[in-house]
């Protein structure tokens, strides 16, 4: 009401409109509806009911009435099992093969870095190939001329809001090797394969371990964060990353002598 002053001068003076908001204010924040997750399974050592709330939902399943962020600070696992149509269209292809021409293949056995098809992958011609159709990845594959199944899954990775301004710099190390710089030593073995490129959360939870010795649990915990942008949290860690946190066990970047500008060109990226 502060934004808009003919809101504030309704409020004051109209009882109907007064109570309106009033009601509104109360309600804002409650849960709307409840709903069940498309493909979130939560597991637990013990029976879940142990450790929270049941309900069962509209078709009968049985789901918790806490939402995932609180599942998971109570320490419960949730793991989402997701379908791909793509799956079945292989296995079709698989047995129409087998049903043409006679030949066996097996998926799990086949050379993930057969030379002919990564050079096919970069022509652009991906129609149907999950995940490299669109029109925008098809000329990203062309640039990218993968050389090897590394360079398709960063590629991926790369291609989407954010990350995307780094597809240069990955482009420009993983043809021209000499002009990576790694900010200290430790992060060429984690960043090496990605031709010194943060890409994947994983590579930022080696890194958090390897500089400033984070436990598994904790850089789990920081990769969340950053996940889903809390910002509180975030400031916290970086604190532990950059100064360490002795009640919590956490040496830190400059107890293990990681010179302060190599931190803040990390943080920065």
């Amino acid at each position: 009401m502060e934004v808009n002053p003919e809101l504030k001068k309704a409020y004051d003076e109209q009882p109907d409109v007064h109570h309106l908001i009033d009601m509104a204010k109360r309600l804002e924040g409650l849960p709307r509806h409840t709903s069940m997750h498309a493909a979130g399974v939560v597991i637990s050592q013990k029976d879940v009911s142990e450790y929270v709330p049941l309900s069962r939902a509209q078709d009968g399943t049985i789901v918790t009435q806490f939402v995932m962020t609180t599942l998971e600070e109570l320490g419960l696992l949730k793991m989402d099992f997701l379908g791909l149509r793509t799956l079945t269209v292989i296995n079709n292809a698989v047995k129409n093969v087998k049903k043409n021409y006679g030949i066996s293949l097996d998926m799990q056995k086949i050379d993930y870095n057969d030379q002919k098809v990564l050079d096919s992958l970069g022509t652009g011609r991906t129609d149907g190939v999950f995940q490299l159709e669109s029109g925008g990845m098809k000329g990203f594959m062309k640039e990218l001329k993968p050389h090897s199944l590394e360079d398709v899954i960063a590629g991926i990775s790369l291609y989407r809001p954010g990350p995307m301004d780094f597809i240069p710099q990955y482009i420009r190390g993983k043809n021209r090797p000499d002009t990576i710089h790694y900010d200290c030593p430790q992060l060429e073995p984690i960043l090496k394969a990605t031709h010194g490129c943060i890409v994947y959360q994983e590579q930022v939870m080696q890194i958090v371990q390897s500089l400033a010795g984070f436990t598994l649990g904790r850089s789990d915990l920081l990769r969340r964060a950053m996940s889903k942008k809390k910002l509180n949290v975030m400031e916290k860690e970086r604190q532990a990353f950059v100064y360490g946190n002795e009640a919590e066990g956490v040496p830190g970047c400059i107890k293990n002598g990681i010179d302060e500008k190599s931190q803040i060109r990390f943080m920065t990226k």
